[in-house]
């Protein structure tokens, strides 16, 4: 199994940035990190939930959603199982639950998800 925890969200003004952090564990991953693709989603109000950005363990290479390139950048800490978001200028439309998730990078679906963090910008 796969446990994801969420940190780092909370309210910003327009501008400021935050980092967010999802602590990875369980032998499953543990184990098969290597194969692991790790992304961030968020999921506005009334809104379904979207890509952010991923980032595949084992060669570091990243992908982002065109409406957070250039602001937005992942990366994980191999030696802590750490995968963290930094989001730098904020906007009041990056105000959602992020939500950390977990897939064997083989497959097209995220199995693992975490709790949620909220990231509210005010303006």
């Amino acid at each position: 199994q796969v446990q994801l925890v969420e940190s780092g969200g909370g309210l910003v003004q327009a501008g400021g940035s935050l980092r967010l952090s999802c602590a990875a564990s369980g032998r499953t991953f543990s184990d098969y990190k290597l194969g692991y693709q790790m992304g961030w989603f968020r999921q506005a109000p009334g809104k379904e939930r979207e890509f952010v950005s991923a980032i595949r363990w084992i060669t570091g290479s990243t992908t982002y959603a065109d409406s957070v390139k250039g602001r937005f950048t992942i990366s994980r800490d191999n030696a802590k199982n750490m995968v963290y978001l930094q989001m730098n200028s904020l906007k009041p439309e990056d105000t959602a639950v992020y939500y950390c998730a977990g897939r064997p990078f083989r497959t097209d679906e995220y199995p693992y998800w975490g709790q949620g963090t909220q990231v509210t910008v005010s303006s």
